[in-house]
């Protein structure tokens, strides 16, 4: 007989551990699936987020005439018609008018009228100073007068009207764009362009023209003077041709260009024109921001620009720019939709819609002979230059990381495309903003401080010529001086 045929097996007690072993099974199964789940939808969120925010570069957008107006507001298609004098004329200066009432059948009435003539310079040159002397604010009626505290825009002008449209759309949708004072200052005369900023009736405007332009001096300077050297003469030619400035040319050996000069005279007369020259801004202690004509902005940038001021105080005690805008091409408002940094002011980084007051202008206004004698025909160059040389407190900027301004512009000083009245960077910015709209992106309750990545120290660095003209110099000095 087998010695286990008669043995009880009796179950051993449950100590638990298969218990725990099916449990800890689960337990990493469900943390896994979890965890898959998280990441798709981490994965499908931000593949979303950049399909939404990267709109500048894809292809989602239409960018024809007919579906950029259809993004505006009915009531703001008045500032995107052309309406030209140059096209409300023939060359004949009379237009046939058919009578089909005519007892005798059908007739032609010749229908004539004046023919648009634009000003010669010497009328151009008189309206300037009309206007100048004039500094008329239009629609103060009904918006009241400036406050003291109130924003003031300052929108350098050329000639590119069609750029100048959309950011005039895109400021009168901003809230509270009726409080701020609105100064477009133009180096070019243009009736169309007048009858554009004239047209604007949500905000105070003013307009200023700047004196010493190119179109009123053509032959002479600041313009191209018959006598001035070639850019690209030797400089013992130069002696011997004894031609204008000869003695001086820039660092690269370069003699001045007058189209490239413009810009920087430009910026500074306009700045001490609206800080220590109008009279409406004699007691103005509030902000001045500062665009140009191929800018577009965000419906929330006052609201934000309003925000970052209120919280230097404790955000950044030392920063003394805000800066609305940025060059990236890709950004995402999801993730910096209320984010700022600080850092020191770089002029290739933050000159797009920055702002500043009136104690910094002083400071910056002391130190003209740096701006104004450094070699390098730009005005941001040249600022920072100041800050880097001669400000005892440097320019350190408060940056929004979710642009509020943006760069519509396809060309300028700088660059040439092929097509520079092209409307796919308008377009792939109103769908960018039209998306952070729609997923309530703009308009933060708060403002958060992000820690900037480590940048390198701004090395001094030489200028970028073009401006080693003495009559440049003396020029832009003059025009620093206050004549109010």
């Amino acid at each position: 007989m087998s010695k286990t045929r008669g043995r009880i097996l009796i179950p051993l007690p449950n100590t638990g551990a298969m218990g725990r072993k099916r449990n800890n099974f689960y337990m990493r199964s469900l943390f896994l699936l979890a965890l898959c789940i998280f990441g798709l939808l981490q994965y499908h969120n931000f593949n979303y987020l950049d399909s939404r925010d990267n709109v500048l570069g894809d292809a989602v957008t239409n960018d024809s005439d007919d579906a950029i107006l259809a993004m505006v507001p009915a009531t703001l298609h008045k500032y995107l018609t052309p309406h030209s004098r140059n096209h409300t004329a023939s060359g004949a200066g009379a237009a046939l008018l058919l009578n089909a009432s005519s007892p005798g059948g059908v007739t032609a009435t010749t229908l004539s009228f004046d023919v648009y003539h634009p000003p010669n310079i010497t009328e151009i040159k008189r309206q300037i100073v009309r206007y100048n002397d004039m500094q008329l604010v239009l629609n103060e009626d009904t918006f009241g007068p400036l406050q003291n505290d109130s924003v003031i825009i300052v929108v350098q002008v050329h000639t590119r009207i069609t750029y100048l449209r959309h950011l005039i759309v895109s400021l009168a949708q901003a809230q509270d764009i009726s409080k701020v004072l609105l100064v477009f200052s133009h180096d070019y005369y243009d009736d169309d362009i007048n009858d554009l900023v004239q047209q604007i009736d949500f905000c105070k405007v003013l307009q200023i023209f700047y004196p010493y332009s190119i179109q009123t001096h053509a032959n002479e300077f600041p313009g191209v003077d018959p006598n001035d050297c070639p850019r690209n003469i030797k400089k013992e030619q130069a002696l011997l041709s004894n031609c204008n400035n000869a003695m001086h040319p820039d660092l690269y050996g370069h003699y001045r260009e007058a189209k490239f000069t413009q810009t920087k005279h430009h910026w500074i007369w306009k700045a001490n024109r609206v800080f220590n020259e109008l009279e409406v801004t004699r007691f103005h202690t509030g902000l001045v921001l500062f665009l140009e004509e191929d800018h577009y902005v965000a419906e929330d940038f006052l609201y934000l620009l309003a925000m970052m001021q209120q919280r230097t105080k404790d955000l950044c005690p030392q920063c003394n720019v805000l800066s609305l805008g940025t060059y990236l091409k890709t950004f995402n408002y999801y993730t910096y939709h209320s984010k700022v940094e600080v850092m020191p002011w770089v002029s290739s980084k933050h000159n797009m819609g920055f702002a500043f007051n009136r104690t910094t202008w002083t400071n910056i206004r002391k130190c003209a002979r740096h701006f104004c004698t450094y070699d390098d025909y730009n005005w941001d160059w040249s600022l920072q230059h100041v800050s880097q040389q001669c400000l005892q407190r440097k320019l350190h900027a408060m940056i929004v990381k979710g642009p509020r301004v943006f760069h519509i512009g396809e060309c300028g000083v700088h660059h040439k495309n092929k097509n520079c009245e092209s409307n796919q960077v308008i377009s792939k910015v109103q769908h960018v903003l039209r998306i952070a709209r729609n997923s309530h992106q703009l308009f933060p309750r708060s403002l958060t401080l992000t820690v900037p990545s480590l940048m390198k120290k701004s090395k001094l660095r030489k200028g970028n010529g073009g401006w080693g003209d003495l009559r440049d110099h003396e020029l832009c000095l003059n025009m620093t001086l206050s004549n109010r």
